[in-house]
């Protein structure tokens, strides 16, 4: 959906004061696919004009959350504090033009109109005191902000292209602050001119920042500069229907990494969250960039849940190869462990792979799941496999390890039918012999298929783990 005859170009502007956020890794989402979906541009800015706040770290988080979700931008990464000159100078042709003035109104003042306007139960407005008053008249020695000549009359309609028309009275926006006392450029007027600057023509962002679209069109008309189209998409809320917060569980993107969530899953989830298509519910990469637009985006409040993406994540974890998994669990194993993984141990969870992430929904139980691939013997055993390898299992184990031992071949089909040819002569079910074998190669009561394992992990450690438990008995 664009009716703009300029190249579309997008931005995410997060304010790097901490994590990424799931919502603003939306909304990041959002305006890469809508750039990619009308072959735009897609930008990234840090908004980092509050000093106090900004930090190295959350920036570093920000674009390490972004690149591991794949949203690349296109250019260089603007950073707003940089432009504090440029904003000034803007602020400054604004008031030669007559459309902006300096106002000298003491924070004594200012607070007398927010005591009246609580009073009176109403949001704060600077009443306009110092819009038509001669400066000679200033006090002495008083620092004046610049603020701009908003209309006082008639009304602003901004066609949505989400929330579809919305209409406010001019005379319920005030006068803003462009420059502070100190010369230094407000949110406000930096917002405004980088968007113009870097040539955007479709603000995507989230439906909080709505009200601030009618301030930031009317800084477009006094700079007689084209404003771009506005698309303020809904909140994401918890389950339980409230603004997603801390109490709801993870809010950064590096806490899901953490928790063992693919990128892709992620993307596809938070896709899903206030836009459609149809029924699709795993929707890749290039399907999203062939269908994504803003008409299909919702007007309501998404809800986060947690099962629907773990069991998307589980459909990832399922179509992910082999080899790039071992590059995700390896590092969690290994700090599991506290040690580097060995080339056989990444070559049994290279060869384990397919079973392991049938029976795990992220990387997480993955990691935990393939753990008695790389362990060194002797195992330890969980509660459950202590239970089944009682003296009788362990005496069973010795008698089966011989039978083993005299296999010549070592493959799943072969050690399926060893043990089978055993039950059989032993006079027992075949899961009195496969749920001790299951407990001793793994140290659990669960695994992939048990002859699998026993293949993965080979001849020799696999009679070594049951001579250990055969032993022990």
């Amino acid at each position: 959906m664009t009716t703009d005859p300029r190249p579309v170009v997008t931005r995410f502007a997060p304010s790097p004061t901490g994590f990424l956020h799931i919502g603003g890794a939306r909304t990041a989402l959002f305006n890469w696919l809508y750039a990619r979906h009308h072959g735009g541009t897609y930008r990234l800015r840090i908004e980092d004009t509050d000093r106090k706040r900004s930090t190295t770290e959350a920036i570093e988080a920000i674009l390490d959350g972004l690149a591991w979700l794949g949203l690349n931008h296109d250019g260089e990464v603007v950073y707003q504090f940089a432009r504090a000159a440029r904003h000034g100078e803007v602020a400054r042709a604004l008031l030669a033009k007559g459309r902006a003035y300096h106002c000298y109104a003491s924070p004594e003042e200012l607070e007398a109109m927010r005591a009246s306007a609580r009073a009176e139960g109403r949001p704060m407005r600077y009443d306009g005191r110092w819009r038509d008053r001669d400066p000679a008249e200033a006090p002495a020695g008083v620092a004046p902000v610049v603020r701009i000549k908003m209309p006082q009359e008639g009304e602003t309609t901004i066609d949505d292209l989400v929330q579809g028309p919305v209409t406010v009275r001019n005379d319920q926006l005030d006068d803003m602050i462009l420059l502070r006392a100190d010369g230094t450029p407000t949110y406000m007027l930096s917002v405004v001119v980088d968007d113009h600057d870097m040539d955007v023509t479709h603000v995507i962002r989230g439906d909080d920042h709505l009200t601030n679209a009618f301030r930031q069109y009317q800084l477009y008309e006094a700079f007689d500069w084209e404003a771009p189209r506005f698309a303020h998409i809904p909140l994401i809320h918890g389950p339980d229907g409230a603004k997603l917060s801390k109490r709801h569980g993870a809010l950064g993107v590096d806490a899901y990494r953490d928790m063992g969530y693919l990128p892709e899953a992620l993307r596809n989830y938070l896709l899903r969250l206030g836009w459609g298509h149809g029924d699709d519910e795993v929707i890749s990469t290039a399907q999203a960039v062939a269908w994504f637009d803003l008409d299909a985006v919702g007007q309501s409040a998404s809800r986060f849940d947690f099962a629907k993406l773990e069991n998307l994540n589980g459909h990832y974890l399922r179509e992910a190869a082999a080899a790039r998994l071992v590059d995700e669990v390896a590092p969690r194993l290994e700090k599991q462990l506290d040690r580097p993984l060995t080339a056989l141990a990444r070559s049994r969870l290279a060869a384990g792979m397919d079973g392991l992430k049938a029976r795990a929904k992220n990387l997480v139980e993955l990691t935990e799941n393939a753990i008695f691939y790389v362990i060194e013997r002797p195992l330890p055993l969980n509660p459950r496999a202590e239970q089944i390898l009682s003296p009788e299992a362990r005496s069973r184990l010795g008698r089966l390890h011989t039978a083993l031992s005299l296999l010549a071949e070592w493959t799943e089909a072969a050690i399926e039918a060893a043990v089978r040819a055993f039950a059989e002569a032993e006079g027992c079910k075949l899961g009195d012999a496969a749920q001790p074998l299951r407990a001793a190669l793994t140290g659990s009561n669960t695994s992939p298929g048990i002859f699998e394992v026993m293949a993965v992990l080979g001849h020799e450690e696999s009679l070594a783990r049951i001579a250990d438990q055969a032993a022990a008995g």
